[in-house]
């Protein structure tokens, strides 16, 4: 990500944090007109303990200089999270990622033979594996009768942000596909804070937002979030109602990959329908 692009995140990142924020949650008194949702830029100014001009360049993605201690104040007056923070620092302070040497973007990084074996252990949990980039770097059995034959879908191809995005499979699988779909970009924006040096981001982005108007508006939206935790209801062609809780666990290595567990809901029928689907010729 080049430094005026980063700066346009970091921009927009801030404002869309200071717009979620009422007067009330942030302890000031109800009521007067104000022209925008949310806190003033002074108002987040003063709980952070910094000037109101400092506050308004560093929204306005001015070049300048941030200590860590400020932007933790920062943080603490926008109330973000944990993932939140992460982003916010690495936005503003342009940290160098924990991975900077990554494979090129036609070098998809290979699972481990233990990974793989895990994989196939999870028999009736329709389980992928993704790269930083979401590229889709392994799935089991379960995964390619859920959603679809990742093995049909040239290597090049299989993104899972570009797919939510392209293919009618996924749009008709998911009963809510924009909170399935956001998930997914909260994951992805999680990265592109990350990864602030890696231009492909960038490019991706701008495919997206020039091709699929769903998606820029689903990104100006997402939230920030490595790891989200969410019971998903699916309409599958052949199972018709599946319910999956989702577990987004990170593979610790080199590659930073990703693992997607969907786990058949307790006390549903989901399970026992997956068991027939996958046994069908």
């Amino acid at each position: 990500m080049n430094a005026p692009a980063r700066l346009q995140a970091l921009s927009q990142f801030l404002k869309t944090q200071r717009a979620k924020l009422s007067p009330e949650s942030a302890g000031l008194p109800a009521g007067g007109r104000r022209r925008t949702p949310g806190l003033r830029r002074e108002e987040v100014a003063q709980f952070a303990g910094v000037s109101p001009t400092w506050y308004t360049w560093l929204e306005q993605g001015r070049d300048i200089q941030a200590s860590a201690s400020v932007l933790d104040n920062v943080a603490t007056a926008l109330r973000l999270t944990v993932d939140e923070r992460k982003y916010l620092f690495s936005l503003a302070l342009e940290k160098t990622p924990r991975y900077a040497h990554f494979h090129e973007a036609d070098e998809l990084p290979r699972i481990s033979p233990s990974l793989r074996m895990i994989l196939q252990e999870l028999t009736y949990c329709p389980t992928v594996i993704s790269d930083r980039r979401c590229h889709i770097v392994g799935w089991n059995d379960a995964a390619s009768h859920v959603f679809l034959d990742f093995e049909l879908i040239p290597p090049e191809e299989r993104n899972m942000i570009r797919l939510l995005f392209t293919r009618k499979e996924f749009q008709r699988l998911a009963v809510n596909w924009e909170q399935f779909a956001s998930g997914f970009l909260a994951i992805f924006r999680a990265y592109y804070g990350q990864y602030v040096e890696d231009e492909w981001y960038e490019e991706f982005l701008s495919e997206m937002k020039a091709t699929h108007p769903d998606f820029n508006r689903l990104w100006e939206q997402s939230k920030v979030s490595s790891a989200p935790e969410v019971l998903l209801e699916f309409r599958h062609a052949k199972a018709r109602k599946m319910l999956f809780q989702l577990t987004s666990l990170q593979v610790h290595g080199g590659a930073d990959l990703r693992c997607s567990i969907y786990t058949p809901a307790p006390d549903t029928a989901t399970k026992s329908k997956l068991k027939q689907l996958m046994a069908q010729p």
